[in-house]
């Protein structure tokens, strides 16, 4: 099951801030243009697009666990696109593919040993895992905001027991869980990234704090991200930290 929902819609209106960061990490997969790679965690596919064009031979496999998010890439990508509705924990394939490339998907993932142990079964010998997500200290000061803004009512009676879904793993316990997974070689880092998003009230409600604002209800959602914004300040920086992982199988 999603840890939360998305709206992809949305999601697509506001996440150039995320497509740049994944411009960044397509970067650094080398590839000739006719091989297959899974892109795990596609979104709205505003990535995978650019994936594509680097493929005129090749084939993209782009996965989602998300329905919202798959009809917003189908909406982008167009009926030939070969989308999938899955969750990575359970991932499949016909055959193994010959790369893989995730953007900002892996820390709402819980079970990172169980994510590396089905991205290297998807896998052929020798082939590529390049990725990133947040990582350890992501966001620290922009959610300590939304700390402040929970504890007090009329939001602190809705999030009584609850435990935060995302998982931000540091670089040295990340690169021996992708060893332990099977990679024959895995380099991981951590780097700060700080980010000004060009709409900060619908970028905070629909990515940074999208569970916090699925915890309540609809009444107090916009008061909710107000409250966060005026405590944050101007500008709007939203401090991220992001694990880069380079792996081999």
């Amino acid at each position: 099951m999603p840890v939360r929902d998305w709206d992809g819609t949305s999601y697509d209106r506001v996440s150039a801030t995320m497509e740049a960061l994944g411009l960044e990490v397509l970067g650094r997969l080398a590839l000739r243009g006719d091989e297959t790679v899974l892109d795990a965690g596609c979104g709205s596919g505003r990535v995978t697009q650019a994936l594509r064009e680097r493929l005129p031979r090749g084939h993209v496999i782009a996965v989602d666990e998300s329905a919202s998010m798959i009809a917003a890439a189908r909406r982008r990508l167009g009926p030939d696109a070969d989308l999938r509705l899955a969750d990575l924990l359970e991932l499949e394939l016909e055959q193994p593919v010959d790369a893989i490339l995730s953007t900002a998907t892996f820390h709402w993932i819980a079970d990172h040993e169980r994510l590396f142990a089905r991205l290297r079964a998807a896998l052929r010998p020798g082939g590529r895992l390049v990725a990133q997500c947040g990582g350890e200290g992501n966001i620290d000061v922009l959610r300590g905001k939304a700390r402040e803004v929970l504890a007090r009512e009329p939001y602190a009676r809705h999030f009584a027991g609850w435990q935060p879904p995302w998982n931000y793993a540091g670089a040295e316990p990340t690169r021996a869980r992708l060893r332990a997974a099977g990679f024959a070689s895995a380099e991981c880092s951590l780097t700060p990234a700080p980010r000004e998003p060009a709409a900060p009230g619908e970028f905070l409600s629909t990515i940074v704090l999208g569970p916090h604002v699925q915890r309540l209800p609809q009444d107090l959602r916009e008061p909710f991200i107000d409250a966060v914004l005026a405590r944050a300040g101007e500008p709007v920086i939203v401090d991220y930290v992001r694990l880069n992982i380079d792996a081999v199988a």
